[in-house]
């Protein structure tokens, strides 16, 4: 007999996983707690609780195979430089009056080849600090182009996110990656619009010494050059742009490491790969360990009758069933702080229904995607902190950046959504 979990159940289950998750409690314990708390509360009692929550972690497994393998991309951009060179040589090219431009340009670029984006933020933050010190910007401004460069690139890149929502709603990768191009172009637009209109508001008052201790991996080695350092990333979405564009089907659990390989040739660094790859692995074992937690949630959600419900909620108010992709993408990156996760429960526990209700499965997994980005900085995850911390805020400054943070997020889901869910 199939185990069905009450609405309530899965509420309360995900609001304490929240509510330990801000009170600093491990995120991954946090959502398995949750998981455990809204089977037994939902009905399931503990057999079939564990039962659920045991097949959520496992239809989560693909994606955690292919997000563990990306660390090989990952570690080869951080540790040669090459992520630091890419982020340079753009800014330079772009020069000091297009500065916030460059700076979420280059944060969207190091994003979007698939570093994660609070380490693209975190890469970037010693060359944006230095720009705002000479310029005269706040670095509640310069943190803004930042982040919201990273929303835009997050939407088109190969990060688990995408992954995630692309297993799900069972699309190629490389596929989901282009559906979003158009909303991260707008998130850009959008983000230096405001970036501007901040930096206005907000006159900068005289930046002090900048600290070289950010965290910044690449300082400690000689940046390649930037034809090399672009290799990598160039070949992995060759790869994967294979099978739109030639029927040739290559996985990114391939794709993903033989680009950072490729990389690691092409900048003269292969010696050093175990020490990449190893570093890599590092980046993306909380990552997996993380979603291992979501998908024990995942599967206590998708068990139970909150799907049902939503949609019932969305009839009663006459609201398009459509429009269930981006709002389940903005409800879970609000109840987890972060894309990934967020991402991965909208998807895993609403694409059927998506489905169902006439949506095409990449269109869902777009929507879906870029709903993941509305909220998915807030206070209790760890990019506002890690965020934070890369341009010396204070938590008060940091909090006032929300609204703008949001505004990006949103202006990619309306595309998204005007596109997918009514033109297309």
């Amino acid at each position: 007999m199939e185990v069905q979990i009450t609405t309530l159940g899965a509420i309360l289950g995900l609001l304490l996983s929240i509510i330990l998750i801000i009170k600093k409690f491990h995120p991954a314990y946090s959502l398995i707690l949750g998981a455990v708390v809204g089977g037994l509360v939902g009905g399931a009692g503990l057999t079939g609780t564990v039962d659920v929550m045991m097949t959520g972690a496992k239809d989560i497994m693909p994606a955690i195979l292919r997000i563990v393998t990306s660390g090989v991309l990952a570690g080869v951009l951080i540790k040669t430089g090459a992520a630091a060179k890419i982020a340079d040589q753009i800014i330079k090219t772009l020069g000091e009056k297009r500065a916030l431009f460059a700076l979420a340009l280059s944060t969207m670029i190091l994003t979007s080849v698939g570093v994660f984006v609070d380490v693209a933020v975190i890469t970037v933050a010693p060359i944006a600090l230095a720009i705002a010190k000479k310029i005269g910007y706040a670095p509640m401004v310069i943190l803004l182009a930042m982040i919201g460069g990273g929303k835009a690139g997050n939407v088109i890149s190969p990060n688990p996110n995408t992954i995630s929502a692309a297993e799900n709603f069972g699309v190629d990768l490389s596929s989901l990656m282009a559906a979003n191009i158009i909303p991260a172009i707008v998130g850009l637009i959008v983000t230096v619009i405001l970036a501007n209109m901040l930096g206005k508001k907000i006159k900068s008052k005289k930046l002090e010494e900048i600290e070289d201790e950010i965290e910044n991996e690449s300082e400690k080695v000689e940046l390649p050059s930037f034809i090399s350092a672009i290799v990598g990333p160039v070949v992995a979405i060759m790869l994967l742009a294979l099978r739109p564009i030639a029927g040739i089907a290559i996985d990114p659990l391939i794709a993903l490491p033989v680009g950072g390989i490729v990389g690691a040739l092409a900048m003269g660094k292969i010696k050093n790969i175990n020490e990449y790859v190893t570093f890599g692995l590092s980046k993306m074992m909380p990552v997996a360990i993380l979603l291992i937690g979501t998908g024990t949630v995942a599967g206590i959600i998708k068990a139970s009758t909150l799907q049902q419900t939503t949609i019932a909620i969305l009839s009663a108010v006459h609201m398009p069933a459509f429009l269930l992709a981006p709002i389940s993408g903005v409800l879970m990156s609000a109840a987890t702080a972060s894309t990934t996760a967020g991402a991965t429960i909208a998807s895993a526990t609403f694409a059927p229904a998506i489905i169902a209700s006439g949506v095409s499965p990449l269109a869902g997994g777009a929507m879906v995607h870029t709903g993941a980005t509305v909220l998915d900085h807030l206070p209790h995850g760890s990019f506002f902190h890690a965020t934070a911390g890369a341009t010396n805020m204070s938590i008060g400054e940091r909090l006032m950046l929300i609204p703008y943070e949001s505004l990006i997020g949103l202006s990619m889901t309306i595309i998204s959504t005007i596109m997918w869910g009514i033109i297309l």
